[in-house]
């Protein structure tokens, strides 16, 4: 595969609706696509942990946010799933919403609780599924790559040999982009104004007791420009946290992260109320570092316990266990060619 051109893009600022506003902007995305890979441990395959591969993640980490203007129905479907907007106690759009913590499985019975509750579907978000969803594709590929891996260390065919390591290099490909879709998501899910329904500026339906701006500029100003001018990598990557790999629930484990995004929600209106977004104020420094650090811990960890999932799957028709091929006990040829 080509390098990407990693190259510094100005960030334009429109104020929009909550489905057509980019977190994070350009420059946050790359930097949390860029930190998680810098971060991941030598338990990860090798082509993962280069510069080049942190370099095109960075880069891919922006492409749900090129899709947009695509035309209907590619756009609307998309956009809802940069964001999910709570109320202060974790219900989804308002009192009537679901719960974060209790979303059913299938984001299509989402939809009909949300229907139910009179909540239009393209207002509420579904980043959670986002989320979930990139991570499994995650799963899935790199089960195919263990599996691809191993069978041509082994394959003493030619042929079948080349053709595994040609389909090999298609899912190192595929693992690059699944990962900036996934770090996309888990990076929208760390900016505090994707998970509420304050998004641009303070709800003017709700009840405003501390005075919070109302301003519908608050969103980009505060993702686009102040991160593109006052944060940088470095900052970023030694405010990560350690590595939480233990105890995996991955719909717990997304809604917990949701969760502690959404707490900040008013504190992040409390330093804009004090002017903390404005030039090099330490405070919004600070607010904005910690943020993208978390998104980023989470892109690492995510990715590194997709890695320990991919081990225990079937894949491929006749189904094959991962597992098995790489013990050299099952021949993987018909399931990864294609009986027809």
């Amino acid at each position: 595969m080509k390098p990407l051109i990693a190259t510094a893009v100005a960030l334009t600022l429109i104020v929009l609706p909550a489905a057509d506003v980019a977190a994070w902007g350009a420059s946050g995305h790359r930097m949390v696509g860029q930190a998680a890979m810098r971060a991941l441990p030598e338990e990860l395959p090798a082509f993962l942990r280069t510069a080049e591969a942190a370099a095109q993640v960075g880069e891919l980490s922006r492409e749900p946010d090129r899709w947009k203007g695509a035309g209907q129905p590619h756009g609307r479907e998309r956009d809802t799933a940069h964001f999910v907007d709570m109320t202060e106690d974790g219900l989804i759009m308002t009192g009537a919403g679901p719960h974060i913590r209790d979303l059913p499985t299938l984001k299509s019975e989402y939809d009909a609780l949300l229907l139910e509750a009179g909540i239009k579907v393209n207002d509420a978000g579904y980043l959670p599924y986002a989320i979930m969803d990139a991570w499994l594709q995650v799963v899935q590929d790199f089960a195919y790559w263990r599996v691809l891996t191993a069978a041509e260390a082994r394959e003493t065919d030619l042929a079948r040999q080349a053709w595994y390591r040609e389909d090999r290099l298609r899912r190192e490909a595929l693992l690059l982009r699944d990962i900036g879709m996934l770090s996309h998501y888990v990076s929208d899910g760390s900016q505090p104004l994707h998970t509420t329904i304050h998004y641009n500026g303070w709800d003017r339906d709700t009840d405003n007791p501390e005075g919070f701006t109302r301003s519908r500029q608050t969103h980009g100003l505060f993702e686009g420009e102040f991160v593109r001018d006052r944060i940088n990598l470095q900052g970023i990557e030694a405010a990560m946290t350690a590595p939480r790999l233990d105890g995996f629930d991955l719909r717990a484990r997304t809604a917990d992260y949701l969760l502690v995004s959404l707490a900040e929600v008013v504190p992040f209106y409390r330093l804009e109320k004090a002017g903390a977004f404005v030039g090099t104020d330490p405070r919004g420094v600070d607010f904005a570092t910690q943020r993208l650090a978390a998104g980023a811990s989470e892109l690492r960890d995510l990715i590194i316990l997709a890695w320990r999932e991919s081990g225990t799957r079937s894949i491929g028709w006749p189904a094959i266990k991962v597992a098995e091929v790489e013990a050299g006990t099952a021949d993987p040829w018909l399931s990864m060619i294609g009986q027809d």
